[in-house]
C-alpha cells in the first residue's frame, strides 16, 4: 500500500509540473542568475548556437567557401 501511495504521489507531481511547465519555466527565468546560466549553457552547445544565432542577427547560413 505504501508503494502505491508513493507512485501515485510521484505521478501527481509529474502531472502538475507538466500542466504548469511554462509558468514554472517563466518563474525560474525571472531570476537573473538562472537566466544567465541558461543562456550560457545553451550557447555552449554548438547545435543550438549554429541554428539560433543566424536567425537572431538576420544572417543566413551559407555552406559555400
Amino acid at each position: 500500500m505504501r508503494v502505491t501511495t508513493i507512485v501515485l504521489g510521484i505521478l501527481g507531481i509529474i502531472g502538475i509540473v507538466y500542466k504548469w511547465r511554462y509558468r514554472i519555466v517563466n518563474t525560474l527565468l525571472a531570476i537573473s542568475f538562472l537566466r544567465r546560466l541558461a543562456v550560457t549553457l545553451s550557447m555552449n552547445m554548438p547545435t543550438i548556437r549554429s541554428k539560433i544565432l543566424p536567425g537572431l542577427f538576420g544572417k543566413q547560413q551559407s555552406n559555400e567557401m
